[in-house]
């Protein structure tokens, strides 16, 4: 039967590596490993820590990660003296995402993985920086392509805010932007109220809890202390899309 041009691979596609008999897995591990054996592979299997494919003529076959797993077992068994059932939980915990420990890690079990941070987030100087940036009224609709109706919501919702001299800042053109890409998907200026609502509630957590350090900054021959409300407001930021990315992947 022909091949669907669908269904066909591409032509720079890598080719999957081809399974490996008990045999060639044993003869690339002997160099690091020289008491391994086929029966020592298949006392493992037995014992539920492999699961190996096998051919239709009943052969076994072996994965590269296969190979990588019996590897983690066996250095396991050499370097670390761990019995099988401590291997069996370190296993389970690779398989549900957990991260080999580091070199000179305490404990040499699987670890849940290093935070990194999100490029996408802004930093606590990304917060505290202040534009130049100053637009009109019609400067701000057209850098953000918002039509008069949708323009005089925002303001109506108190979604923007002019300063006092009427212009708008990089900030304001920031939210423009974003209602007017979340219009085209039907989610109208009057429906972001609770948005507006929940970052006014955010800084005011953070202004009530920053206030004895800016008193104390206001005090006579006190030391300074350096102000942390936007390294607090990052971590608030931070931790409001570390909860939608746990509700979506809930769902």
């Amino acid at each position: 039967m022909p091949v669907s041009p669908s269904k066909s691979p591409r032509a720079d596609a890598p080719a999957a590596p081809a399974p490996l008999t008990i045999g060639a897995v044993l003869a690339s591990l002997a160099p690091d490993f020289p008491d391994i054996s086929i029966s020592k592979i298949r006392f493992l299997e037995a014992e539920g820590l492999l699961t190996p494919e096998r051919t239709e003529s009943g052969y076994r076959t072996f994965s590269p990660e296969d190979v990588e797993r019996l590897r983690y077992i066996l250095t396991a068994q050499r370097d670390r003296f761990w019995p099988l059932k401590f291997i069996r939980e370190a296993l389970d915990k690779l398989e549900r995402g957990l991260e080999p420990a580091p070199d000179g890690a305490v404990s040499a079990r699987p670890q849940a993985p290093a935070g990194v941070d999100d490029p996408q987030l802004p930093s606590a100087a990304d917060l505290a920086r202040h534009g130049r940036l100053r637009l009109t009224d019609d400067e701000l609709r057209e850098a953000a392509a918002l039509d008069e109706q949708t323009f005089e919501a925002l303001l109506t919702y108190g979604l923007l805010h002019p300063d006092s001299s009427g212009h708008f800042g990089d900030g304001s053109l920031a939210v423009a932007r974003a209602a007017g890409t979340l219009a085209a998907y039907g989610i109208e200026p009057r429906h972001l109220r609770p948005f507006r609502t929940a970052a006014d509630r955010e800084i005011g957590l953070v202004q009530q809890v920053v206030a004895p350090v800016r008193g104390r900054n206001r005090g006579a021959g006190s030391a300074p202390h350096q102000d942390p409300t936007a390294q607090i407001l990052a971590e608030c930021i931070a931790l409001h899309t570390a909860l939608v990315r746990a509700g979506l992947a809930a769902d």
